[in-house]
């Protein structure tokens, strides 16, 4: 069939993790470098739709394209392993400890920021034929999105801080229930087109994305955007990587653990002697 039923993808979900917590650090590293890379492609290619069509909503239709490539390619975020990797301590797998999922997260964590700088590297010697010249427009765009989301949020000093870490939540909840529905699915467009769906709804709704950021703002600073590593850092990195650890690992792998791997004995309505069971 090509419905996986919710019991036996939660299954799928622990062994997931269990296989990151696993992995070598050499496959770990690399298949995070290239996940970092071809969402920062992705997120260059929904920026440059959105300035040429003026239609956000067409590049927000669009931008899914690059996570599809990257899950069928077998690489990995940090957004995914901040939901798979702790459920297989959670489930008490033999061997798996939390320095092992904190081992996982932090090389995926370097992969993925290397993979994203090395695109936005490229892409800003395209948008300035090699920094000879001023950034075109989408090169313009992007600095302007920096700007407006590090020292916007500063701004708004703690109230910003809060936007920005529920923003990230928020973004986590839709893309790793990505990340799990590609797993409802036996066949290659099902898994797309399950994929799909969150996908669209955290980049239409303009949440935080920790692995897209680690594009667009080195880019942006590259770009001529009026604002520093530090402002990046402390007013959009740190509180969009913990907020997507949050929504991550409750709101999708906390929350199906919980209902359809440790699912509760149903209720005994009728009795063997006619009474009701909670």
């Amino acid at each position: 069939m090509a419905y996986v039923q919710p019991a036996e993808f939660a299954a799928k979900m622990i062994e997931a993790g269990e296989s990151k917590i696993l992995m070598s650090t050499k496959d770990t590293l690399i298949r995070s470098y290239m996940a970092g890379a071809i969402l920062a492609l992705a997120a260059a290619f929904a920026v440059t739709i959105a300035v040429n069509t003026g239609n956000f909503l067409v590049a927000s239709l669009l931008f899914p394209v690059g996570f599809c490539m990257l899950y069928l390619l077998g690489f990995d975020l940090l957004t995914g392993v901040f939901t798979l990797a702790p459920l297989a301590v959670i489930a008490k797998r033999p061997g798996m400890t939390w320095k092992g999922v904190f081992r996982n997260w932090g090389l995926v964590f370097c992969g993925n920021f290397a993979g994203a700088l090395t695109t936005a590297v490229f892409m800003a010697i395209i948008f300035t034929m090699g920094f000879s010249a001023e950034p075109n427009a989408v090169g313009v765009k992007i600095g302007q999105i920096g700007e407006a989301r590090t020292l916007g949020y500063a701004a708004a000093g703690g109230a910003g801080l809060l936007t920005v870490f529920i923003r990230a939540v928020m973004c986590n909840w839709m893309v790793s229930t990505g990340v799990v529905a590609a797993m409802m699915s036996n066949s290659v467009s099902g898994k797309i087109m399950a994929m799909w769906m969150p996908i669209i709804v955290f980049f239409y709704l303009g949440f935080e994305h920790s692995i897209v950021n680690m594009f667009l703002f080195p880019s942006g600073i590259m770009l001529g955007g009026q604002f520093t590593w530090a402002d990046y850092f402390i007013y959009n990195e740190i509180p969009v990587v913990l907020g997507n650890l949050v929504g991550g690992l409750t709101f999708v792998g906390g929350m199906i653990y919980a209902t359809h791997f440790k699912t509760s004995p149903k209720r005994n309505v009728s009795g063997a002697v006619g009474t009701t069971v909670e």
